[in-house]
């Protein structure tokens, strides 16, 4: 059967928390610690602030982690989507490689609410659907707390009304 090329998949309604924007910049500024020691490691090491390679190495790696820590935050939170039917889970994310997902109710086995250490220090929460799929868990991330937790109610009350065994 050929698609309906008309059909087009509508996109998930609500975004992530704008607090999102945070999480997503503390969690790149963490990735650039290690490189910067390092540097900073070798330039102690060799006893040469002021060396070409030292200095290009430093300038082209700054201006990686400010693009990464600044710009990689807004087009991620212009991106990622999310979205509750009575029949589906939708999600869209990514910001380099960009995926929708649609998730069947039907097809649903958990809802996990997860928070780590810097999820909580902001009050966000990352909503987890584990369904019965090769392509792994649907999840909705970076949702206020409250949110993540009547989203977890609201499948789990959404899913109860569905029968079967989601294989």
């Amino acid at each position: 059967m050929v698609p309906d090329p008309k059909v087009t998949m509508a996109l998930p309604a609500n975004r992530p928390s704008p607090k999102a924007r945070q999480l997503w910049a503390i969690n790149a500024a963490l990735m650039w610690v290690l490189p910067f020691a390092g540097q900073i490691v070798w330039a102690v090491i060799a006893d040469d602030w002021t060396g070409w390679p030292h200095g290009v190495l430093f300038a082209a790696s700054g201006l990686a982690a400010i693009v990464h820590i600044v710009g990689v935050p807004i087009w991620r939170y212009a991106v990622h989507r999310w979205e509750i039917s009575d029949s589906a889970v939708y999600t869209r994310t990514g910001w380099f490689v960009q995926e929708a997902r649609i998730a069947p109710i039907s097809r649903m086995q958990t809802v996990d609410t997860e928070r780590g250490p810097i999820d909580r220090l902001l009050g966000l929460a990352t909503v987890t659907v584990t369904t019965a799929s090769s392509a792994g868990a649907v999840k909705i991330t970076a949702l206020d707390y409250a949110v993540a937790e009547r989203t977890a109610a609201q499948l789990t009350q959404i899913a109860s009304l569905h029968t079967g065994d989601a294989t």
